[in-house]
């Protein structure tokens, strides 16, 4: 088999390989930054926690409306817009931080998911809203993710200085009256609106992996926020094709292929990668005693 059998021919044959590709093109420009920001915050747990809690809304989409994407995905978004709502209350008026209750009620939401698509729906429905099918994205569902990256991307330009303070220093934005609340629910906002349309073609189990992998990838390679924003979105590109083709020849569910990639990439930065990666660390130790 040849490079054009190999990576080409699979795209130039099939509408559905280029829908699949378009859309992870798509999520990997909008999803990958976000992912950035979610890290640069200590938030990595809270957009695996909005992951989870968008299945129920879906579910409730999916008992009115069955595989329907818009009820779906507006169902996903409120509930996840909900968690994160009820998630800060609790915090605010409680003794208990946020990531406890991120915590909380994210493993409450994916038991009421399952629960509702397993009374409503079958098994493979119930696997369709879990983890996704990138080879079903039709037009609607890429429009859909189309529409999200297009509006992420000029949010996060019109907001990027005060989210930058806004992560780095957030008593300096308060101090000079920055309004770091109201940026923080619009930053919410954008992870739960890539959330719901990664669950589209990756589930709502493995979406966030799109989101966080690629980010927590480029943070051991790379060090200012320019760079760990491309390379995140270099790897996301590089990985959701990766994972596309590995799919396709060795026949696997497309979500997780993407996401196996995603975490192949991860783990071999851990170990060379050139901003703390360990082989790196323990050079530069090892030198360090030399001198």
């Amino acid at each position: 088999m040849n490079l054009q059998e190999l990576v080409f021919a699979p795209f130039i044959e099939f509408d559905f390989m280029r829908y699949a590709l378009a859309s992870i093109v798509c999520l990997a420009l909008s999803a990958a930054p976000v992912g950035v920001f979610l890290v640069m915050r200590r938030m990595s747990l809270v957009g695996d926690a909005l992951s989870h809690a968008v299945l129920p809304g879906a579910a409730i989409g999916y008992m009115f409306a069955g595989l329907s994407l818009p009820a779906m995905s507006i169902g996903g978004f409120a509930a996840g817009m909900l968690m994160a709502l009820l998630a800060g209350l609790v915090s605010r008026f409680t003794a208990l931080k946020e990531d406890a209750n991120f915590a909380a009620f994210y493993l409450s939401s994916l038991a009421i998911g399952v629960v509702l698509v397993s009374k409503n729906g079958d098994s493979v429905d119930l696997l369709h809203l879990l983890f996704g099918s990138v080879l079903a994205v039709d037009i609607q569902a890429l429009q859909l993710i189309a529409a999200v990256a297009s509006l992420t991307l000029v949010i996060l330009a019109v907001i990027y200085r005060p989210l930058v303070l806004e992560s780095i220093d957030p008593l300096f934005l308060q101090a000079v009256k920055g309004r770091g609340g109201f940026w923080h629910v619009v930053f919410l906002i954008l992870v739960v609106m890539n959330l719901v349309a990664g669950f589209q073609a990756l589930g709502t189990l493995m979406s966030v992996g799109l989101m966080m992998l690629p980010a927590i990838t480029a943070r051991l390679w790379a060090r200012s926020l320019g760079q760990l924003m491309l390379l995140s979105v270099l790897l996301a590109l590089l990985c959701g094709l990766g994972g596309l083709l590995f799919s396709y020849h060795i026949e696997i569910p497309s979500g997780p292929a993407i996401i196996l990639c995603c975490g192949t990439v991860y783990l071999l930065s851990v170990v060379f990668g050139w901003e703390g990666g360990i082989l790196v660390k323990w050079l530069r130790r090892k030198r360090h005693r030399a001198a």
